[in-house]
């Protein structure tokens, strides 16, 4: 039986090997671009690389503005390229070799496809160029394909007779040029007769992983980001992002880590970092880049405030004070839906100055930013609990004057500053709609109002996505 097993190998390989030169002479007719919305000449010719003028050429155009959705181009330069051609943006959880596995296109085609010189440049949400046929209404999902392990001390053709596969289609699909390629561990793209339509396309991450997701995909400034991963509730998950944790909690099929973006981040291109332990198994590592954008915070005019207030010798003690209040995560999640307006009605579209605006204080220069969102209010005014939380602190400060801060569990809270009454105590369990203190003009202030934080995973975010969206 072992010789038998021993031959078929061989000549499997011989037949492989022989087939891969033709298959690379083969000549093939220049891809096809399907334009979409908003498409012009210019951004056509930057996304594949070559000149409008080629472009025209090739086409026969004699008016750009003619260009419509649903239009087909012919792309000239990509040699080795056939078909029609679509973009859209990269999933959570894909990189080149899990692209590469799931449209049986080499990582080499794909990066001269894309303008990629190293998978580093990939980040999620990055309108990446594919065969018509893989773009589907649902990115994570692949008509005819599916995910396979390899186990310890399985071989190519084992895989192919448990999937009722072929060893070469699976090699053709997922780029193997070798058996000895082959290792423990590695998920490899199937396409097989008995695979029904809907598996999820291929990816990098474990198999037990049957959806992953980052929304938003592009990540701002003092804006908040959930990342969303089906998995089983035995997996043990861990993550970072920006020097920050990713604390991640389970509920119904998902488990959800939410994250603040600090206001001042710089823009650019970052890691998520994450770690899986199976059961029983080793922990295994992911690390996919994902963009941050500015946030386009404008800069208020510079406040003449006390000098005290922005002494360091008394700022600083109470930063850390303030920020280790904020830093502890609880496991349960006390709020439900979209935050209410912690002011009553008349004022709750009233805002002085909003989260992030960039701040200067006594001629010092622009070096801070505005940490919560304002809300105009007079001396007396009630002031409520948005959500379901727990008091951690309640009590006076130098800076956020009158303050109280509530713990809504899963590393999310909000403070209430500049307060004239505080009606709540350090334990008090609280409710969504609750009085808990009284507007006020204490700290540093140029005038009475309420100076309202929300802080997600250790930073401070816009306070007004809380109010118009529900998370997770």
């Amino acid at each position: 039986m072992w010789k038998r097993l021993l031959l078929s190998c061989v000549i499997f390989w011989v037949i492989f090997a022989a087939g891969l030169p033709a298959r690379a002479q083969d000549e093939t007719p220049e891809p096809i671009y399907v334009v979409q919305s908003g498409d012009t000449l210019w951004d056509i010719a930057r996304r594949f690389g070559v000149s409008v003028d080629d472009l025209v050429q090739a086409n026969n155009i004699t008016d750009a503005s003619l260009l419509k959705a649903g239009d087909q181009l012919t792309i000239p330069g990509l040699s080795g390229i056939s078909g029609r051609l679509q973009t859209r943006p990269l999933a959570f959880g894909e990189t080149l070799s899990s692209l590469s596995r799931t449209y049986a296109l080499p990582e080499e085609t794909l990066a001269r496809l894309n303008r990629l010189t190293s998978p580093a440049e990939l980040y999620v949400g990055l309108q990446i160029i594919l065969p018509y046929d893989a773009v589907t209404e649902d990115p994570s999902v692949q008509p005819d394909t599916q995910r396979m392990e390899v186990s310890s001390g399985q071989t190519l053709l084992e895989l192919a007779v448990l999937q009722g596969s072929e060893p070469w289609q699976i090699a053709l699909a997922n780029g193997i040029a070798q058996p000895a390629q082959v290792i423990p561990g590695d998920v490899l793209h199937i396409r097989a007769a008995n695979v029904q339509p809907g598996e999820p396309a291929a990816s990098a991450l474990l198999p037990q992983i049957a959806s992953a997701v980052v929304n938003p995909s592009i990540l701002t400034q003092g804006k908040t980001f959930v990342v969303k991963l089906q998995a089983p509730q035995d997996l043990i998950i861990k993550g970072s992002f920006l020097d920050h944790p990713l604390n991640f909690f389970y509920q119904e099929g998902t488990w959800f880590a939410l994250q603040g973006v600090h206001a001042m981040a710089e823009p650019g291109v970052y890691p998520i970092d994450l770690s899986f332990t199976p059961s029983g198994g080793e922990e295994w590592s992911f690390s996919q880049n994902v963009r941050l954008d500015a946030g386009d915070y404008i800069f208020d005019p510079d406040l003449l405030v006390d000098p005290a207030t922005i002494d360091p010798q008394v700022t600083q003690p109470e930063n850390e004070q303030w920020n280790a209040l904020a830093a502890p995560v609880t496991g349960q999640k006390l709020w439900q839906g979209t935050f209410i307006s912690p002011v009553d009605r008349d004022f709750s579209d009233c805002w002085p100055s909003r989260f992030g605006n960039r701040r200067s204080y006594n001629d010092s220069g622009y070096l801070y930013f505005h940490t919560g969102l304002d809300f105009c209010g007079a001396v007396g005014n009630s002031i409520y609990a948005p959500a379901a939380g727990v008091v951690v602190f309640a009590g006076p400060l130098s800076v956020r004057g009158n303050a109280t801060m509530i713990d809504h569990g899963w590393g999310v809270y909000t403070a209430y500053m500049h307060q004239s009454e505080i009606l709540v105590a350090p334990g008090d369990r609280v409710e969504a709609g609750q009085l808990i203190g009284k507007v006020g003009n204490t700290g540093r202030v140029t005038g009475p109002h309420l100076h309202w934080e929300v802080w997600v995973g250790g930073n401070q975010v816009d306070p007004l996505e809380w109010l118009q969206s529900s998370f997770p």
